[in-house]
């Protein structure tokens, strides 16, 4: 490159914070981007499907599995007394979750035993053979019927506590009370569960696995074996989807075909159908909140005390990490100056609930919005005042303190919702709206804009970290390996775009590898918005080590200060000399130079005491607002929605294409669960909604007829974040809770907004007719 391009280093810009496609975009739509599925199979590959129960709650008296091994083709049948050390795969230490049940059922589909054969259809017929004898216990399987049968708890509760609660509640001059069911949500991933373990030598095994945790996959699969980590090797290139459901649910599959392939010495892979997978596998816990808030006659919040009851299952999972985060999100932008919140974990006869994007936040913010919702309505005001004034304040004001003892230090919502109060024109709006409900006898119309305040960090402290290893190779290509798992998000373009911003070259020098445990140990799911924030500073950290040594030997080499070295776009530049980064590299290996690193990264500056409920268990906070506009048919209860504006906050965007993609995608997601998505358990605890003929995932003709989203782009992080970003994943899922409020309040102009419509969620058609059909009387 000319050297002349360089005379005005200001002007040049890396790729970091570029809108770069992301790296297997086009392998997406061409379909050539290589999933486990589509790897090509050891010769002799077994295939395994699962044995379901169809008892929610039961101990297994027999199991007759003759007819199952006598199918031709069929190598052989697990049970759990075929586990060679452990039968236990729970990601905490109550040892809850065993790998196939062992005399008890304790959930409709819980899985007592594995069919090994020559194919997949052999397993899968073959495990539909066995005949089982059961005596039928008691189920528990909805929440409310947990909770009034005396609530027995997968795992201890939480308290969050500050001021006088109760006595302020007494104080308050209006108070009110209510009650909101919350549903689940399926992850209905493209790509389902799925793992292919290889047998090695001697105790060694390797696991190509569809999951957000290698790490704990390894862990899994060796206390299972009876072997140490080190024998097992965990792979993970990409997945089709993960949303939380891949956190710890691949450890079942995983262990299974670990098992099966060291006991036969061959190659084992397990593929669960969509039917199996939905039924087996855990979902976003459905919660039921009471609430109980005092305020003034303006609406301001004065007290609020609310209990976060909780569908588990039948283990623990991660659901005390999941109804904690509910309780941190209970306050969403809003400051209780008396508060006290608490979580109920409730066991129950279904599958055990797990990670879903957002973690319990977007739960515990809908509680809090409905809160807001409720006193608008008592005090017939628009709800955007009422949150507007509550919203948390800065330090001299006294407002800045969440339940939790943290401080709001980087607070810029009011910014956020002004700015988008204006730009999509709402106040304009709302008042339309209003006219057009006074005229119209059937379809009503409805608006709201609400705020998201989400925090980022793994709430257990000594998960914030993170590792990446890093080769520069002789002719100065780059390789990449961390500890992050892509799942579509685009995380491996991010932290590949950190790279080469480091070194200032092309992205396309970087070489992004499937994430194995082999080389960067003890990895951190790839969950909670972490990923870009942990990973790409433990590249950064990594491209560090080797400039500092190559600096170090260019100016040796040139006789010159490492204050006159300088990497430029594709080059060094060394004094006035421009040195191709290729050819430096080279003579940095003839010189001996170490061109690998291996980069580590702790989030700063985090604490949490769980027994005190006080701390700072976020890093930071990200910021957004939307409005939604929808039209309801009150004959039918149908609706649609018909304009969405977003404004958000991500700090210095890495990636803006990417991040816009994920807000998009988030909004979708999280509207439906919010109106379509239902998940349904009969009486006898069988799943109903365990297929897409039942269950109604958003499609892309429900998306918003107009979805506007633009980034904040005059946010930067006021943290020491990678390139001053915040995180994008989880929170753009909650931004459709504008939808539901916007459904409320067409609800609500069949009673001329007297009453709070009280929607509970997921508003499908039949809950928003009932909704109308009540207050109409």
């Amino acid at each position: 490159m000319d050297k002349t391009a360089f005379e005005d280093e200001a002007t040049i810009v890396g790729p970091m914070h570029a809108r770069l496609p992301h790296d297997s975009a086009h392998k997406h739509v061409a379909g050539t981007a290589d999933y486990v599925d589509d790897m090509p199979e050891p010769v002799g590959t077994l295939h395994g499907a699962l044995g379901l129960t169809d008892r929610a709650h039961a101990e297994i008296l027999e199991m007759e599995l003759s007819a199952v091994a006598a199918v031709s083709g069929v190598v052989c049948v697990m049970t759990a007394k075929d586990m060679p050390h452990s039968n236990d795969i729970s990601s905490t230490h109550l040892h809850d979750e065993p790998v196939l049940a062992d005399g008890r059922v304790q959930f409709h589909g819980q899985p007592a035993f594995a069919v090994i054969a020559e194919t997949r259809e052999i397993a899968r017929r073959a495990a539909r053979l066995a005949k089982i004898t059961y005596r039928d216990l008691p189920p528990l399987v909805d929440v409310a019927e947990a909770k009034a049968a005396g609530g027995e708890l997968v795992t201890p509760p939480l308290t969050l506590e500050r001021g006088h609660a109760e006595t302020e509640l007494q104080r308050a001059p209006r108070r009110l009370q209510g009650q909101m069911r919350i549903g689940g949500q399926e992850h209905f991933y493209l790509e389902g569960h799925i793992a292919l373990a290889i047998p090695g030598e001697d105790d060694e095994v390797t696991v190509w696995v569809s999951t957000q945790h290698p790490s704990e996959i390894q862990h899994m699969v060796a206390q299972v074996l009876g072997v140490p980590s080190n024998a097992v090797t965990v792979n993970v290139r990409r997945m089709g989807g993960g949303f939380g459901g891949k956190e710890t649910q691949g450890n079942q599959f995983a262990a299974l075909a670990a098992v099966a392939a060291r006991k036969l010495r061959r190659a084992v892979k397990f593929r669960p159908d969509r039917d199996d997978d939905m039924i087996a596998t855990g979902k976003r816990h459905d919660f039921l909140v009471d609430y109980d808030v005092g305020f003034d006659e303006e609406g301001r919040i004065l007290a609020v005390q609310a209990n976060y009851a909780a569908r588990c299952g039948y283990s623990a999972d991660l659901s005390g990490p999941v109804t904690d985060r509910a309780l941190f999100h209970a306050d969403n932008a809003y400051f209780y100056p008396h508060v006290k919140l608490t979580s109920q974990p409730l066991k129950t006869n279904t599958v055990s609930n797990t990670a879903f994007r957002g973690f319990g936040g977007p739960q515990g913010m809908l509680g809090g919005e409905r809160i807001i919702e409720e006193i608008a309505y008592a005090l017939g005001k628009d709800p955007l005042d009422i949150r507007k004034l509550n919203f948390y304040g800065d330090k001299e004001s006294g407002r800045d303190i969440t339940p939790y003892h943290q401080r709001v230090e980087d607070n810029i919502i009011r910014r956020i919702v002004d700015e988008l109060e204006a730009s999509a024109d709402y106040q304009a709006r709302r008042t339309a709206i209003i006219e057009f409900n006074r005229s119209s006898r059937v379809i009503r119309k409805g608006i709201a804009l609400t705020p998201v305040k989400f925090g980022i960090s793994f709430t257990l402290t000594h998960l914030n970290q993170a590792g990446a290893l890093v080769h520069i190779y002789s002719d100065g290509s780059v390789h990449l390996n961390h500890g992050g798992t892509e799942m579509g998000q685009g995380l491996y373009t991010k932290v590949a775009q950190v790279l080469a911003d480091s070194f200032q070259i092309d992205i396309d020098r970087v070489k992004i590898t499937a994430t194995t445990t082999g080389k960067v140990p003890n990895t951190s799911a790839t969950a909670a918005s972490s990923g870009s924030d942990l990973n790409g500073m433990a590249a950064f950290d990594a491209a560090r080590q080797i400039k500092e040594r190559l600096v170090a030997f260019a100016a040796e080499r040139w006789q010159t200060t490492a204050e006159n070295i300088r990497f430029v776009a594709n080059h060094v530049k060394i004094g006035e000399e421009l040195v191709p980064f290729p050819d430096l590299i080279r003579q940095a290996y003839i010189a001996r130079v170490q061109l690998s690193a291996a980069g580590f990264y702790k989030t700063p500056k985090i604490h949490w005491d769980r027994p005190t409920g006080r701390g700072a268990p976020f890093y930071y906070f990200a910021y957004g607002a939307a409005v939604s506009e929808v039209s309801i048919d009150t004959l039918t209860g149908e609706y649609l929605v018909d304009r969405v504006d977003v404004l958000h906050d991500v700090g210095r965007s890495l990636n803006p294409a990417i991040d816009l993609g994920q807000i998009e995608g988030g909004f979708v997601q999280g509207m439906g669960w919010l109106t379509t998505e239902e998940l349904w358990w009969d009486e006898k605890g069988r799943l109903r909604t365990h297929a897409p003929s039942t269950y109604k995932i958003p499609l892309a003709s429900d998306r918003p007829k107009i979805f506007n989203v633009r980034l904040a782009e005059w946010s930067e992080n006021a943290e020491q974040t990678v390139g001053r970003s915040k995180a994008v994943g989880e929170p753009p899922l909650m931004l459709p809770i504008s939808v539901l409020e916007a459904l409320s309040m067409a609800v609500a102009s069949v009673a001329d907004y007297r009453e709070c419509p009280r929607l509970d969620a997921p508003a499908t058609p039949e809950r928003v007719l009932m909704a109308v059909e009540r207050l109409r009387h």
